[in-house]
């Protein structure tokens, strides 16, 4: 099973990306807004709570959407595991998030970024809206100009401090969001295979370094067709000499 976060300013395409992780890896996405609207009708307490926050116009509270996305959690299931789409946007979420994850025996594997260019981003997406006006269709009636610049500063003030975070804990990785949907998938799914043994089939040896409190990693392919040594993303890190192997986080 594998956790991740999708980040990225409005339009750089998280929806997209996490509706081909649901139908390709059987993931579940955790979409904030859907979560809500199906909290708002489900009866419940928590649900009433929900449509009694919405009803008078107030925003739902950390609380309430950590409450909601513990459910999901707790409802386990026969899946490839989370993506959490459009939660956490602030820093004191993240910290939320990641309390209930280690209390729920999860983690988080993944914070995968969509890098995108803002003044490429606007275009393409002004462009779509114009496309589909032309084809006969609408467009989203803040898919104009002023209202994405609005939309970006409100991420890079949020939520963009949200990248340093996770790549501080190591977790952060960034992909082209400004290329194919095919091509940034491509991106996001070398991303989760890269030490995942059933795609990949590398292991992780542990060896002693010169520090006698680290350790050093060399990676055998199981197949025998090549051998590889070094640490791609750390230098070093603690583990348990006793150990027999190791699987990089």
């Amino acid at each position: 099973m594998t956790n991740i976060i999708l980040l990225g300013p409005p339009g750089a395409g998280k929806g997209t990306q996490a509706q081909k992780l649901v139908d390709q890896r059987n993931m579940v996405q955790l979409s904030t807004g859907d979560m809500l609207r199906e909290a708002r009708t489900s009866g419940t307490e928590m649900g009433k709570m929900v449509a009694g926050v919405m009803d008078r116009g107030e925003l739902v509270t950390d609380e309430i959407v950590i409450s909601l996305i513990r459910e999901k959690l707790e409802a386990g299931g026969d899946h490839g595991g989370f993506i959490f789409d459009g939660f956490p946007r602030t820093l004191a979420q993240a910290d939320a998030l990641g309390d209930l994850m280690t209390e729920m025996g999860h983690k988080l594997d993944h914070a995968i970024e969509l890098a995108v260019n803002d003044e490429i981003l606007v275009e393409r997406i002004l462009g779509r809206a114009a496309d589909a006006v032309a084809a006969g269709g609408t467009a989203r009636a803040d898919d104009n100009e002023e209202s994405l610049k609005i939309r970006l500063m409100a991420y890079y003030k949020q939520t963009s401090p949200l990248l340093g975070y996770y790549y501080a804990k190591g977790d952060l990785t960034s992909v082209d969001g400004l290329g194919t949907m095919d091509g940034v998938a491509s991106e996001i799914a070398a991303v989760l295979d890269e030490f995942d043994p059933s795609v990949s089939g590398w292991t992780a040896i542990v060896l002693p370094c010169n520090n006698f409190d680290f350790a050093c990693a060399q990676y055998l392919d199981l197949s025998g067709a090549r051998t590889s040594t070094g640490v791609p993303r750390r230098q070093s890190w603690p583990v348990d000499f006793s150990a027999k192997a190791l699987w990089l986080p």
